[in-house]
């Protein structure tokens, strides 16, 4: 997996565009960095920024973002709602993919290394990054804000972790460590400033105090009023979102809002957040309204709606949501070909695509087939006494004829580490061991892909049934011609594995799969008789 390094640099300008612009050119021309989101903020007076890119180029992007503020942002005349006291306020580092926190932590270290040398500013460590307990937590750091910091840097124990102690007054000084993910999340309030802070210091987990700690945990927080809304917020940072889902901070925040007679106008996210997250939140309000709501896209916007996150700017989840902004484009050059493109290239003076792309194509159709009757079944009045098998079935048909249909490409390039084992020079005992290694690796791969088509395909035989007993009896025939398909599609995999596993020289991976797939291919041949001998008894042939 490609390392991802997520950084989410705030600085202390969200006013002057010229210069919210220039940060942003500065990351996106640096080689490597992926600018996902530039979230300014007029009252904080502050801009959020959200890149990714691998361990190095983050570094570089957040060096390079550094310089600019270096140049042409002065604390001297910072104001703004937000707690601050560096130009470069904070900037964190976050595991995405393929990175460990440690390697996190490096990546701090060393962007704060090269910035204090480079810049002469000073920088602390905090979260998983902080050299001592004390330093951990932000709101620890910023205590006394800017306007304190000449005198606090004078204190032996607020040295900086790197640069000098010497104040320097127009950067102030800048907090980088490593974190996990963290959702930046606001509700509005149709209320005062005073009201939204009574809210958060209800909820955040610090509370008014160690004598009275807040509701939820894993939860930092405060109100404030933003003028370019004309309303007031109970803003928060959700530290672990596991923990305190954004439905539940939401769902408390109303609670709290109509003890005090004020109303709650929405929300907004502040920068990006994890598609996990939206899930939880769709999975909340499905089971507590009793809805039946199966396609992601939907149960996402079913999550804009009820947490109202439209509310204050358009929330466009290819732009929002994390996971859709550093997935990498599927490569499916046959799944994308027409029907007619594809049979073509079936049957092209080739050999790929082959049996292999066909049965998993094949079986696809199938499982797409018995999808396909089920919602067609769904909410229809005269079939409303089979709803609950009809909406216990959809899902799975739906999501694994999905998840199949990129077998049909995977099944084209099983064979590329194997072709590659082959043109492995062979001149040495050394090279011929790594020879038949590597085409040994390949054959193990080639035969998972055709394994995996198979295995998906069982997962349908149990909703295919409930179709075949409760679906619309006037699309029995397409039922029939699923359950085939499913077959047809599962043997020919089956044939896939079998061809391939003769050269398998590993004897306990032969046996171990070869059970496993027999097991499968048996299963297959009995649930589809058993689908269509539902289907002749219910239709009374």
């Amino acid at each position: 997996m490609k390392p991802i390094v997520e950084c989410v640099p705030n600085f202390s300008e969200g006013r002057n565009q010229e210069t919210i612009a220039a940060i942003a050119r500065a990351i996106k021309e640096t080689k490597g960095c992926n600018l996902l989101d530039v979230d300014p903020g007029e009252s904080t007076n502050r801009t959020v920024y959200t890149f990714i890119g691998d361990p190095d180029s983050v570094v570089e992007g957040a060096v390079a973002a550094a310089k600019v503020a270096r140049k042409l942002i002065d604390m001297r005349h910072h104001q703004g709602e937000h707690p601050r006291f560096g130009a470069m306020d904070v900037c964190p580092f976050i595991p995405v993919a393929g990175v460990t926190m440690e390697e996190c932590i490096q990546v701090a270290e060393k962007f704060a290394e090269r910035c204090s040398t480079e810049l002469g500013v000073p920088f602390y460590l905090y979260e998983k990054a902080a050299k001592h307990d004390y330093r951990r937590k932000l709101p620890d750091l910023r205590e006394g804000e800017y306007e304190g910091l000449a005198v606090r840097l004078q204190d032996s124990a607020w040295k900086p972790d790197y640069g000098s102690t010497e104040f320097v007054p127009e950067w102030g000084i800048t907090a980088t460590g490593a974190r996990n993910f963290l959702i930046a999340y606001n509700v509005n309030i149709l209320g005062t400033p005073n009201q939204a802070h009574r809210i958060a210091l209800n909820l955040r987990e610090a509370g008014r105090g160690e004598d009275e700690p807040g509701k939820l945990k894993a939860v930092k927080g405060m109100g404030w009023f933003v003028d370019e809304y004309n309303m007031a917020q109970v803003t928060v940072n959700l530290t672990d979102f596991r923990v305190t889902p954004m439905h539940i901070l939401y769902e408390e925040v109303k609670k709290e809002a109509e003890q005090l007679g004020v109303a709650v106008a929405g929300s907004e996210v502040v920068g990006l957040v994890p598609l996990e997250a939206m899930l939880a939140a769709a999975d909340h309000y499905i089971q507590q309204e009793n809805l039946f709501i199966y396609q992601e896209d939907q149960k996402i916007r079913l999550v804009v709606e009820r947490l109202g996150l439209n509310s204050v700017a358009r929330f466009v989840p290819e732009e929002r949501i994390i996971d859709y902004l550093v997935a990498e484009k599927r490569e499916e050059p046959l799944a994308t070909l027409s029907v007619r493109e594809f049979i073509e290239e079936v049957a092209a003076r080739t050999s790929a695509p082959g049996g292999g792309s066909v049965s998993a194509a094949v079986a696809a159709l199938g499982i797409g087939l018995g999808s396909m009757v089920a919602k067609l079944t769904h909410g229809v009045r005269k079939f409303d006494d089979v709803q609950t098998h009809m909406i216990s079935s959809i899902p799975p048909l739906h999501n694994l004829t999905e998840e199949i249909i990129p077998m049909i490409d995977a099944d084209t390039n099983a064979f590329n580490e194997y072709v590659e084992g082959l043109r492995m020079p062979r001149n040495s005992e050394a090279e011929k061991k790594a020879r038949r290694e590597k085409m040994q690796s390949g054959l193990k791969t080639a035969i998972k892909i055709p394994l995996t088509t198979m295995r998906l395909g069982d997962q349908a035989w149990g909703p295919l049934l409930e179709v075949a007993r409760y679906g619309n009896p006037a699309s029995k025939s397409d039922v029939q011609v699923g359950a085939r398909a499913l077959e047809v599609g599962i043997w020919g995999a089956y044939q896939n594995v079998l061809i391939n596993m003769e050269g398998v020289e590993d004897t306990t991976f032969k046996k171990d799969i070869l059970a496993e797939a027999e097991a499968i291919m048996t299963r297959a041949e009995k649930q589809c008789s058993t689908v269509l001998k539902i289907l002749e008894d219910v239709n009374g042939n």
